[in-house]
This record gives C-alpha cells, sequence and structure tokens, in this order.
C-alpha cells in the first residue's frame, strides 16, 4: 500500500498561553501543500537493511521501518510511525509488517512532515489491512501521537488551537495562488523557538481568515516565531524580504522554522542563490 504524505504550511502562528501541561496554547490555520514524499506498508518479508540499501533502520515487535534517501533521527521508541503501528495493534490482530519511508521532505522544517507521516501511516494500515476505523477513531489515535498529526487525516485547511490538536474546518480556497516554499537548511529545534516567545492575545481571530483579503495579510497575519528566530537566524529573515522583492502577495516563515514560504499571483523566475536551498513551487 503506497501513499504520499503532504507537508502543511501556517497562515499566521499566534502562541497564546502556557499550559500547565508544560505545552503551549496556540492558534494557527494549516494549510495543505502538495509537496509530498512516499511511504509504503507491506507484510514482513524477513529481508535487512543492508537488503533494502535503507539508511536507517528501526524496528519493535512486530513493525519494522526502513527510511531511504535522508535518515530518520531517534530511537524505535520515538518513531512517529512505529508508534501508530503500535496504537493500531493494541485494537487489531496485526501481522510483521514493514514500512518503507522514501524521506524527500526537509526534518525539523516546521512543515509537519513527520506528523504527516504518522497519519498516512495510519492511513495505509487501514486500507493495507483493510480495518474499521472511523475518522473520530483515526483523530482520538493520531492525537495521541503527536499535535499536529490530526490534521493530516482530513488534509484541509483548519482553524487549530489548543496544543493544535482541535480544530475546525474552513472554506479557505487557495488553488489560484503560485506557492514557493523554501528551506534554507537550518534545523530550528522546538525548544530553541518556544524558549524565545511571550505569549500574549492573538491581534487577530485566524478562525475568520477566510473572510479576510489575501492583499491585508502583510500588515495582520503574523507568525509569532519571527520576532525571537529571525535575529537570530538572518537567513531566514532574509529569504521572506525576498519573497517580498520577488512580488510575493504574501509571505511567511511556517511553524517554528526554519522554512518560509511566498504567493504569488504569477510564476516568477527563482533566484540562483537559492540553488543551495530545498526549493518546491507549485508552478
Amino acid at each position: 500500500m503506497l501513499v504520499y504524505p503532504n507537508v502543511k504550511i501556517n497562515l499566521g502562528l499566534f502562541i497564546t498561553g502556557k499550559r500547565p501541561d508544560g505545552y503551549h496554547n496556540i492558534e494557527s490555520v494549516f494549510y495543505p501543500i502538495s509537496w509530498t514524499e512516499s511511504l509504503e506498508v507491506i507484510q514482513d518479508t524477513g529481508k535487512s537493511a543492508e537488503d533494502y540499501a535503507a539508511l536507517s533502520f528501526a524496528e519493535k515487535g512486530n513493525v519494522r521501518f526502513f527510511s531511504y534517501n535522508n535518515p530518520i533521527p531517534g530511537t524505535a521508541e520515538s518513531n512517529l510511525c512505529i508508534k501508530v503501528f503500535e496504537l493500531v495493534e493494541a485494537w487489531f490482530n496485526l501481522p510483521k509488517t514493514e514500512i518503507h519511508l522514501l524521506k524527500s521532505l526537509p526534518i525539523g522544517a516546521g512543515l509537519g512532515g513527520g506528523s504527516a507521516d504518522a497519519a498516512f501511516t495510519l492511513r495505509a494500515l487501514k486500507d493495507y489491512y483493510n480495518l474499521t476505523i472511523s475518522d473520530f477513531e483515526a483523530k482520538e489515535l493520531l492525537a495521541k501521537v503527536g499535535s499536529d498529526c490530526p490534521f493530516f487525516w482530513n488534509n484541509k485547511p483548519a482553524f487549530v488551537f489548543g496544543r493544535g490538536e482541535q480544530m475546525r474546518a474552513l472554506e479557505l480556497d487557495l488553488s489560484h495562488y503560485h506557492f514557493v516554499l523554501v528551506n534554507p537548511n537550518i534545523h530550528v529545534s522546538t525548544k530553541e523557538a518556544y524558549s524565545g516567545v511571550s505569549p500574549k492575545n492573538p491581534p487577530i481571530d485566524l478562525a475568520m481568515l477566510e473572510w479576510l483579503d489575501v492583499a491585508d495579510w502583510k500588515d495582520l497575519v503574523k507568525n509569532d516565531f519571527e520576532d525571537s528566530l529571525f535575529p537570530s537566524y538572518p537567513e531566514i529573515a532574509a529569504i521572506k524580504s525576498k519573497l517580498y522583492e520577488l512580488g510575493a502577495t504574501y509571505a511567511s516563515m511556517t511553524g517554528s522554522g526554519s522554512t518560509v514560504y511566498g504567493m504569488f499571483s504569477s510564476a516568477i523566475e527563482l533566484p540562483k542563490e537559492w540553488e543551495q536551498y530545498q526549493v518546491w513551487k507549485s508552478f
């Protein structure tokens, strides 16, 4: 069973408070973007990581995880795809299974790639083994794995709040815009990103974003992480400025960084200096 996990971008991101459980409350709009990678679920073949020429390998119980193109950091215990398998296995009698991920998306880039991999692992397991899992159950399970994971089950624009696991669908269609996503190969840890922000009341209600003219977003729709991260990483700030120079209607850092995106009314020619970065465009 082959699936194609995609990324999301944040249209605004406000840090509104510190929670008793140590997390932060946020408000944001998640919007799916069709920059994808490939994930496959199959029954166990008995082949080794060397047989598959995998770059990284993890095994726990009845599941083995192989990654290609880019290694996945961490242990089997921290692997989100393995966590999903274990939660599903607690409900169903699953056979030994392999998960193969061709990792082409940047890691730790504010795009939700790991969360997407987890959600699409659940979708692949459900379809491959013909499991009866409702949408409600799927999102409840994914919320146990990570705050962003439930979004990728419906994979539609949504206003998100709480830790990011609570959401409300939005009728927001940006398909007439050309998107450019630029990742400067800078890893910003979540801990570092949150250490520099001070929670405050949001300046606007992002749940109303679908009613706001995109031309007005530049002055109203902010990512709170930019204020603390741009002084430390001027290269990220420079990308945002360049996107506006190139004619973007709106540009922003997504998530806790370091990817920056721009929305354009027509296709553009990308600067040559960005050849050193990971760049994706929708045109």
